[in-house]
């Protein structure tokens, strides 16, 4: 790999370690890869290669309802609301004593 592009990585990872959306994994064994994708204005996004994860956990048996069906169970109430799950995840701060509970990847 280039060095620019390992200097652009180096730089991602630490503004988002600074930021405290990463921490470094204590469980090296479940460590995603990381994929560096560039972009056109020269920086770099850094995604996450979920797969091997994926194949070490056991499906879901109780999968999410989609959203026909939530919408269709709101009749007869005056009140329906929806929460951003992946925007409002990644925007609650985790207290520090609570961080061995929830797993972090790099």
């Amino acid at each position: 790999m280039k060095s620019g592009v390992l200097i652009k990585i180096k730089e991602e990872v630490q503004k988002k370690i600074e930021a405290e959306f990463l921490t470094v994994s204590k469980y090296p064994e479940w460590v995603a890869n990381i994929v560096v994708v560039p972009k056109k204005d020269g920086k770099v996004r850094i995604c996450v290669d979920y797969r091997d994860l994926n194949r070490a956990n056991p499906e879901d048996n109780f999968l999410l309802p989609n959203i026909d069906m939530i919408v269709d169970n709101t009749v007869g109430y005056s009140t329906f609301s929806f929460i951003d799950g992946f925007s409002g995840y990644n925007q609650i701060k985790m207290a520090a004593e609570d961080r061995e509970t929830i797993f972090i990847t790099l």
